[in-house]
């Protein structure tokens, strides 16, 4: 039976919610901080700020049973841990930005009150943090101020299945100079019953920038190799396929595509780079990483200029603008480099999203959103599969010809049945495979206005 344990989490961000709501669910009493009061206020009420499935759900069933609050309050003095889950963004040398980090370690010294709470540390940060935070702590309070311990705990969540990957683990890392303090952390996470491993700080923060360097180098390599098959006639499907099937490559993380997105992968390369390169170390492997995850946004506006000739006043469409299926998380999405790619050339863009329209629509208020695919798609000149939603799919093309004013398909992630596309009377490439039916593509009458699509007939915003 799990020990309740008085937990305050600082940060509301991705990680820091779901800590906060599924350690809540293992029976732990939860206090949540965060500086954004309106953030607070929703949670609070029992909304949840992020699309993350299962989540809303675990968040209203642990408020209702006392075990989870929210508070703007650095409510840490009576807390036997202390979670730091704030942001680490880049710096423009790539570096992690520690500001978030130190404010927090000052707000905890401040507030504790004499007590001396396990600092847990669960912010993305560069190696040797956990130094700097011990540092931190005992300029502060100096000489027989407060004692504290502290424990890197990287985190390993996926957008889009987060909840699961809390409660089914493939490891919990823990670093630390005190055993027992590691020790008192791998407690929290006993009714989980995964594998521990258990070292000092510096490597624990390692394992986790290596981590997603990896995952991040298999991405970038399969899109090269992907490349390389278009150049020579290989079916990068198969490759890709048969790739996996050897147990030493596995088949997680080949999927040829427009690279990598999200909070995590390309910040954390970016900060790993900056870290070999300020050590000595020459990263050319990852500074490879990151260009051909650039390259793939600027090879998908090649092809679609190399198929439509110019994209001056071209409709483009986007389907999906989240980085990835199971969010509503835009940060470095490919459709965000797309979109500005497109209209740099003129393009008209079009966006739809199940979940992630309302921020991309923020950060774009010139792209016209709209409630589907199709009313999306409507007198297109390209339609652009930039997020592989398992709806798009399932969507009728015989449909989708009849509305588009030019049928051409920019599959730009490997998910729509090639030869049903071909089929169905589009022109069609993908990633790896080349543009195939041409054919297809007739002459359009003159080019139409800016003024003519500036109000979509079924949008959601439009300006």
């Amino acid at each position: 039976m799990t020990t309740s344990k008085r937990l305050s989490i600082i940060g509301t961000g991705y990680v820091g919610l779901v800590y906060a709501v599924c350690m809540a669910e293992l029976g732990h009493d939860i206090v949540a901080i965060d500086v954004d009061a309106a953030k607070i206020a929703r949670l609070a009420a029992g909304s949840s700020t992020i699309y993350e499935p299962g989540l809303e759900d675990l968040l209203r069933r642990n408020l209702d049973a006392g075990r989870l609050r929210f508070t703007t309050e650095y409510d840490v003095a009576g807390a036997d841990f202390v979670f730091l889950a704030v942001s680490t963004p880049s710096t423009l040398e790539g570096a992690a930005d520690l500001r978030h980090v130190r404010d927090a370690v000052q707000k905890i010294g401040e507030n504790t009150h004499g007590a001396h709470p396990i600092i847990v540390n669960k912010s993305t940060a560069p190696v040797g943090t956990s130094d700097t935070l011990d540092y931190l702590l005992a300029r502060q309070n100096g000489v027989g101020g407060h004692e504290f311990e502290i424990v890197a705990n990287p985190e390993f969540l996926r957008e889009g299945s987060a909840v699961r990957d809390f409660f089914h683990p493939d490891r919990i890392v823990l670093g630390s100079h005190d055993e027992a303090a590691a020790r008192a952390v791998a407690a929290l996470y006993a009714p989980l019953d995964a594998q521990v491993v258990f070292t000092d700080p510096k490597t624990a923060e390692m394992i986790k920038y290596a981590s997603n360097a990896f995952l991040a180098t298999k991405i970038s390599f399969i899109n090269e190799i992907a490349s390389i098959c278009e150049g020579v006639g290989a079916d990068i499907g198969d490759v890709a396929h048969a790739m996996g099937l050897d147990p030493r490559i596995g088949s997680r993380f080949l999927n040829p595509g427009l690279g990598f997105g999200g909070s995590c992968l390309p910040k954390d390369v970016r900060a790993l780079t900056y870290l070999g390169a300020v050590h000595g170390a020459h990263p050319q492997l990852l500074n490879a990483v990151l260009q051909i995850n650039a390259d793939q946004r600027r090879r998908a506006i090649r092809m679609l200029r190399d198929a439509l000739g110019s994209l001056e006043s071209r409709v483009i469409t986007l389907l999906g603008v989240a980085f990835k299926p199971g969010t509503d998380d835009i940060r470095e999405a490919p459709a965000v480099d797309l979109a500005r790619l497109l209209m740099n050339e003129g393009a008209i863009v079009h966006a739809y999203d199940p979940f992630a329209m309302e921020p991309f629509s923020a950060l774009f208020p010139q792209v016209e959103m709209f409630e589907d695919a199709y009313a999306a798609a409507s007198q297109a000149d390209a339609l652009v599969i930039a997020t592989e939603w398992p709806e798009f799919s399932a969507l009728d093309l015989d449909r989708l010809h009849r509305l588009m004013q030019t049928p051409l398909v920019a599959d730009c992630r490997n998910a729509l049945d090639r030869e049903q596309v071909l089929a169905a009377g589009f022109a069609c490439f993908g990633v790896g495979t080349g543009i195939a039916g041409l054919g297809a593509i007739k002459q359009r009458p003159a080019r139409r206005s800016r003024a003519a699509h500036a109000s979509p007939a079924t949008g959601v915003a439009a300006s």
